[in-house]
């Protein structure tokens, strides 16, 4: 079965076009295969997000940096699935953490099953990914347990919230560099190195690829404040009703200069209140600080882009950083 559409990049050159697509189908079919099990059950609960879809958007990230050395080399596929496994994986225990009923358009596995099922089908995946990535190398092993290191510390400090002497601001962009940007970087340095690229060229991607993840997320944090449901596949307001403290909220909070909306947005938004916290809320000068915020972590990546070797990859990376900026509105 073939990748679904990744972010909607449109990749001008017909060749690089071509490798990515081709790359796409050899990971699904590698990501399908890697998580058959001679239990049916365990199969199924495994391939239930990978069926769900989903953006591949760390795939592409491999496939792309790979093209700065050889894009055909052996491992890069298997990079990729490590690194979408290691992806999936922690969605299913982020969904026993939020409690989610829905992922992608489906029922969770916690919902669907239970929790201990979601969180030991997490477990398989993780273990699944190591299998994979003992044939890689011991220092793509390295690279991975430093990842997955950050990932769960990042998780950590996100449950736990910022200290009393800590600006919640600088947490939680703390936050999403280790939470949703060190998976990421891993995935642009997976491609480089997998592919024999030179190492200079792996640390730019790599930084780049970071500053990308945490710019996408930010994205995320305006389109649900910003946009229609039509818009964006997500009800407005989601995160307002849940009472996360996205980047709108949290400079919206630190002004301290509308008493109505920091009362709204001092916990979980009531239903009720929702429609006007989000009129409050988009008419709030937090909103351009957070979109500027975005548009400072796009730069950083295309300052590194900028130095890397003139080959379409490159483009296509520049105009990532494009549809990243403009996706947010």
């Amino acid at each position: 079965m073939s990748a679904p559409p990744v972010v909607d990049l449109p990749i001008a050159d017909e060749r690089l076009a071509q490798d990515v697509a081709n790359g796409l189908a050899a990971v699904e079919k590698l990501l399908r295969s890697s998580v058959e099990s001679e239990d049916a059950f365990v199969t199924e609960v495994s391939k239930h997000l990978i069926e769900a879809g989903g953006k591949r958007f760390r795939t592409l990230m491999v496939l792309l940096a790979a093209q700065f050395g050889d894009p055909s080399a052996p491992g890069v596929v298997p990079g990729a699935v490590v690194i979408e496994l290691t992806h999936l994986g922690s969605l299913y225990h982020d969904d026993v953490m939020d409690e989610a009923p829905v992922r992608r358009g489906s029922p969770s596995a916690n919902a669907r099953w239970d929790n201990t099922v979601a969180i030991l089908t997490g477990d398989y995946l993780f273990a699944q990914a190591s299998d994979l990535l003992a044939d890689l190398g011991p220092e793509l092993i390295r690279i991975q347990a430093q990842t997955f290191s950050r990932l769960v510390q990042g998780q950590i400090r996100e449950t736990v919230g910022p200290r009393a002497d800590e600006d919640p601001i600088a947490h939680y962009l703390g936050v999403l560099a280790d939470k949703t940007g060190s998976l990421i970087a891993a995935s642009g340095r997976f491609g480089a190195l997998l592919s024999g690229s030179p190492a200079d060229v792996e640390e730019r991607l790599s930084r780049a690829c970071e500053a990308i993840g945490v710019a996408w997320q930010l994205g995320d944090d305006l389109l649900d404040v910003a946009s229609t449901g039509a818009q964006s596949g997500k009800t407005p307001g989601t995160d307002l009703r849940e009472g996360i403290k996205t980047l709108p909220v949290l400079y919206a909070l630190a002004a301290g200069d509308s008493p109505r909306l920091t009362a709204l947005l001092s916990g979980p938004v009531a239903e009720q209140d929702v429609e006007e916290a989000l009129t409050l809320l988009r008419a709030h000068p937090g909103m351009a600080q957070a979109r500027a915020e975005l548009e400072a972590w796009v730069n950083r990546a295309r300052a590194d882009i900028s130095g890397l070797p003139d080959i379409p990859a490159k483009d296509a990376f520049l105009a990532l950083c494009d549809y990243v900026v403009e996706r947010s509105g």
